[in-house]
């Protein structure tokens, strides 16, 4: 399936989740939040939510510092 994340084309495995989508890049799930089609979706249902062909997701990561 392909989808636009983070505004750049990518293919993934249909069927994919949320969850499976962070954990494919590598993210740490506490550390990130996952807009889908510009909603954000909380973390409890990542693993419920399939990502679907044309999809758009932007994912954004927390950062520390001071």
């Amino acid at each position: 399936m392909h989808i636009r994340l983070n505004g750049e084309p990518r293919s993934f495995p249909a069927g994919t989740t949320l969850y499976g989508l962070v954990q494919t890049l590598d993210l740490a799930p506490e550390r990130v939040a996952v807009e889908l089609n510009r909603e954000i979706v909380k973390r409890d249902f990542w693993e419920s939510t399939a990502v679907e062909n044309g999809a758009e997701i932007e994912i954004v990561m927390f950062v520390g510092g001071g």
